[in-house]
């Protein structure tokens, strides 16, 4: 079978069952007795593809995962007698796929615009050859992990070959290097000690993984090393760390989409998986058409040349909203299993609780909280469980990790519905995106009040190794500065800046200086848009280091005014668009102009420092 073939229902294949009512994405059938969860089917003549998600005696209901219309009782259902999987093999890396991992772009060659119901393109190629080196040698013993040999999938990506999980024994024969298809056997090995008398697995570098069943590992360890986006709210004020999990929920215009981007093109992982999930259209287009354009910034090569990206839009079926989550962080896994640190954004989970939503109610299930299935937290808690920093399978020690960001999109920009706060129960980082911050075009715009991040502990002695020394005790200053802020503008609000003391004044203008000289970043300033770690610890330095200057000049008896109007602020409100690799020097003449313009205040006014 040729690549671009399209695979139907065989004409002459006998059904295993009936179907005998419809309900949009949900169908009954009798005749399914046997049947198991979460099996795959071929439903109706078209052979949409479906899974089992209810058994009742000899009846199973079904979710379809295509449109059903036209679908009518006593159409056959065909058993396909395994639970729904992704293809994990060389080629995943620059793909586009939907939410049952139909590479579209292979769609839109054999079908146009549209898919045809029951098309079943493969979503690996088949013919492509890749060059295998193997890792081992006849006679090795080998455990589930260990890797038998790799393949150079992108510039970027050097796929490993793995020991399926449940598989250990030695190695009776491997492959010499060259060019093999993914469907070829590339080692052979006997299960028993010493290549005794037992099972042969033929191993080719083509595997099925089922969707809902997490890949094993050996120990989840704690996450200590940051996740660096480049975003100085994100690495600074609220880290996430390399196996941890966020949430970015927020109402509709505030940069949910945008943030999410952000941390695809600039986060330092060797793997990215985007997943579109019920999103708008227009949205997963810019993101299809923009992604294969970028320059990786670590690489130089194109960003897709170590990104998957999953496209379910909001038009697409419902049902296949929950698949494409579950595909998404499968492949994830699998690229972490090699010993890969893997970033998983999922936009938005709020689409896919909705589809959990209209399919339980189509089932008739006792409605939660809103509508929502009882069983909402239990799901979102499966999904998120599976991030994690983690050792992995294998006779030698390797580490691996999965990142998963999820945006919400609470309706009205309501925090207290039940997607967002059952969310926030099982996330460790809190990004609340602000509406009132997205009005004023403050962006990104996530509010630095509400916000939060359970592994500063975690990421503070990375910053401080790495970075500086004084990282943690900085970002503790500039959040006591903000918070004191908003105490003021209560206060404000009533008597106006004027009639504050000139020490509350300052507060408020470093307070103002680090939401819009720090905090606030221009996503598509070709500077600005990506902050390496040092400069942010610069910035943030520079700042603090006119408030405490600003302070020793208020005690020394110079006016709020004169301090207001130092000539050095407008070179600190540029720090941002500083080029990246001429920052420090740059940073080093601010600090030298902010001492010496401090000297000649007080020399004017006669006072020695």
């Amino acid at each position: 079978m040729t690549q671009n073939a399209v695979k139907t229902v065989a004409a002459g294949a006998s059904p295993r069952g009936r179907i005998i009512k419809v309900s949009g994405p949900v169908v009954e059938a009798d005749g399914m007795r046997g049947a198991r969860m979460y099996d795959m089917v071929r439903v109706g003549h078209e052979g949409l593809i479906g899974e089992i998600i209810g058994v009742r005696g000899d009846i199973a209901t079904l979710q379809v995962y295509e449109e059903t219309s036209g679908v009518a009782p006593g159409e056959p259902v065909i058993r396909e007698n395994r639970p729904l999987s992704v293809e994990l093999a060389p080629g995943l890396i620059g793909q586009i796929y939907d939410g049952i991992q139909r590479p579209l772009p292979l769609v839109a060659e054999e079908m146009g615009d549209y898919i045809r119901r029951g098309a079943d393109v493969p979503p690996v190629d088949r013919n492509k050859k890749w060059h295998f080196v193997p890792a081992v040698k006849k006679g090795d013993r080998v455990v589930g992990g260990d890797v038998l040999g790799e393949v150079q999938e992108t510039p970027v990506v050097l796929h490993r070959v793995l020991v399926p999980p449940r598989v250990s024994g030695t190695v009776d024969w491997v492959a010499d290097e060259g060019e093999y298809t993914v469907e070829e056997p590339i080692a052979h090995i006997v299960s028993g000690a010493h290549g005794g008398a037992g099972k042969r697995v033929e191993v080719p570098m083509l595997s099925r993984w089922p969707i809902r069943e997490p890949r094993p590992f050996r120990k989840k360890l704690d996450p200590s090393l940051p996740l660096i986006t480049g975003q100085r709210i994100l690495d600074t004020f609220f880290p996430i760390t390399k196996g941890g999990t966020a949430a970015i929920p927020g109402g509709f215009g505030t940069g949910k989409t945008v943030t999410q981007h952000q941390l695809a093109k600039w986060c330092d992982a060797d793997v990215i998986v985007y997943v579109g999930c019920g999103e708008r259209g227009n949205e997963m287009t810019d993101v299809l058409r923009e992604f294969p354009k970028l320059e990786d910034p670590r690489t130089g090569e194109p960003l897709m040349n170590r990104t998957i990206l999953i496209a379910n839009t909001s038009n697409m079926p419902v049902a296949a909203r929950e698949a494409s989550v579950y595909t998404g962080i499968t492949l994830a896994e699998y690229y972490r299993d090699m010993g890969y640190t893997v970033a998983l954004m999922a936009d938005s989970t709020s689409r896919w609780a909705e589809a959990m939503r209209e399919i339980s109610g189509r089932l008739e299930e006792m409605p939660g909280e809103e509508g929502y299935p009882a069983y909402l937290a239990s799901r979102l808690a499966d999904f998120y469980e599976r991030a994690g920093a983690v050792a992995l399978l294998g006779s030698k020690e390797r580490y691996g990790s999965v990142s998963v960001i999820g945006a919400v999109s609470p309706p009205g920009g309501d925090f207290s519905e039940p997607v967002t706060q059952n969310t926030l129960r099982i996330v460790k980082v809190f990004w609340a995106l602000d509406s009132s911050l997205a009005d004023r075009r403050h962006f990104p715009s996530i509010n630095w009040l509400r916000s939060y991040s359970l592994y500063l502990w975690q990421v503070s002695d990375w910053w401080k190794k790495n970075v500086g020394p004084r990282w943690f005790e900085m970002r503790r200053e500039a959040m006591e500065i903000l918070q004191k802020e908003a105490e003021l503008q209560e206060v404000v609000q009533l008597v106006g800046p004027d009639a504050l003391p000139p020490g509350d004044r300052e507060i408020l203008e470093v307070a103002r200086m680090l939401r819009e000289d720090f905090l606030q970043q221009n996503a598509f300033h070709e500077v600005d848009t990506y902050c390496p770690p040092k400069k942010q610890y610069m910035m943030l330095e520079i700042i603090l280091m006119f408030h405490k200057i600003a302070g020793d000049l208020l005690k020394r008896g110079v006016s709020f005014d004169a301090i207001k109007k130092m000539r050095v602020k407008e070179r600190i409100a540029r720090m941002a668009t500083v080029p990246n690799d001429s920052y420090e020097k740059v940073f080093s003449e601010i600090k030298e102009e902010m001492e010496k313009e401090a000297k000649e205040i007080l020399e004017k006014m006669g006072v020695r420092r």
